[in-house]
């Protein structure tokens, strides 16, 4: 198997966050903290049982004390390149030669205990299997895994009662083996998912800082050059011609005044909140709280104006930060219905958990202040038990003003 010295196979995972994350995060990191080395340690030492086997063989006394005390440290060695290879080298591998060298080491040592002590350390052999799935890439592993298995069956050859034994170990350390290589493949594609969004986020945020600096150009160049020239040609007029002057230095008040305008709505503009915008930060905020989110992709094709849709977008994130912190649900359903009844056409948008439902009669300032800003454009919010027990929240706005087509 010939791997150049530094390779590296797997991603870098040192974004995947903090000390705090489950053992199954860490996959292929090393440990950071000791929280982290403590859960880890034991999430992958709880895999050690089944050295039970080799461990009462030893402590039953069938070998010679000399045997007993080899036997003893060949063990252990073999312990300390599984956790070594399983703690330090999975996903990730930027020292191959010592990774060659404790896999080596752990084959050799499990042919060696199996063959001179019995069939009882065969098992010895799913921990290599594991190790082969767990740290070496698939297009390596493929060929290891069956011939790590081939090797144990030849070993177990030597004793012509272990024929079911060895059938099934056999079967058993092939399927664990594939089974691991399978567990690393997946754990590397959401590290490599998890990193793809970072990206996403922060090139979004770049985007949006550029599209910032080209609008407040647009806005303010001509408006600052223009206030510029006519403030040197008040200044030239000045002395000679003052009704001209004061004609310059009017027109400069009415162009500063009107880039005014133009900043605050701008400025109006990226604070507004959109439905588009709303919908993908409530579906990660969801998803991050463990709750089983069912929201659509897009907004509706039917949308309203901008102050109703605003509203809407409020009212979920608000019905949404309601569901993360105060429910306790395993479900939320954001959904949206266009409705006609006598005073038009409406948009209503639901949002339901099925959490423990509202936890008081009164109405918190949220939600207070949410009516207002509801009712302010000509909408109602509605405020409930849902079908599923938890708690229903419904606002409806009018579609007098509708604009077909999804926001730019």
């Amino acid at each position: 198997m010939a791997v150049p010295e530094g390779h590296t196979e797997g991603v870098n995972t040192t974004d995947a966050g903090g000390s705090g994350l489950h053992p199954v995060h860490t996959f292929g990191r090393p440990p950071q903290g000791r929280r982290q080395l403590l859960t880890k340690s034991a999430w992958i030492g709880v895999w050690l049982v089944f050295l039970s086997a080799p461990v009462k063989d030893l402590a039953d006394g069938h070998h010679t004390p000399l045997a007993t005390v080899l036997g003893s440290l060949g063990l252990a060695l073999f312990v300390a390149c599984y956790l070594t290879l399983v703690f330090r080298y999975t996903t990730r591998i930027l020292r191959w030669r010592a990774v060659i060298s404790c896999f080596a080491l752990l084959v050799a040592l499990a042919v060696v205990l199996a063959f001179s002590l019995g069939d009882h350390w065969l098992g010895l052999f799913v921990y290599v299997s594991v190790s082969a799935g767990a740290v070496l890439p698939v297009r390596y592993a493929v060929g290891v895994i069956p011939a790590v298995t081939l090797l144990m069956v030849l070993v177990g050859l030597r004793d012509d009662g272990l024929g079911d034994l060895l059938t099934n170990l056999g079967v058993i350390t092939l399927l664990v083996g594939f089974a691991m290589s399978g567990v690393r493949e997946l754990i590397r594609t959401t590290v490599q998912l998890r990193q793809a969004r970072a990206t996403v986020a922060q090139l979004a945020a770049n985007e949006e800082r550029l599209r910032l600096a080209r609008d407040l150009h647009d806005l303010l160049g001509h408006s600052l050059s223009l206030i510029t020239l006519k403030s040197e040609l008040a200044g030239r007029m000045l002395p000679d011609h003052p009704d001209k002057a004061a004609q310059q230095v009017a027109d400069i008040e009415q162009v500063s005044r009107q880039a005014l305008v133009d900043v605050r709505e701008a400025v109006s503009g990226y604070r507004r909140r959109t439905l588009a915008g709303e919908l993908v930060g409530a579906r990660t905020a969801l998803t991050a709280a463990g709750v089983d989110a069912e929201v659509p992709e897009e907004p509706p094709a039917e949308l309203p104006g901008e102050e109703a849709e605003a509203a809407l977008a409020w009212a979920l994130r608000e019905a949404v930060t309601n569901v993360v912190r105060h429910s306790g649900a395993r479900r939320c359903t954001v959904a949206f219905t266009a409705r006609q009844t006598l005073a038009g056409r409406l948009l209503e948008l639901t949002v339901e958990d099925d959490g423990v439902g509202a936890s008081g009669t009164a109405a918190g300032n949220g939600l207070t202040g949410l009516s207002e800003r509801v009712e302010a454009v000509g909408g109602a919010l509605e405020t409930g038990p849902g079908d599923r027990r938890g708690f229903r929240l419904a606002v409806r706005v009018p579609l007098a003003r509708a604009t077909v087509g999804s926001p730019s």
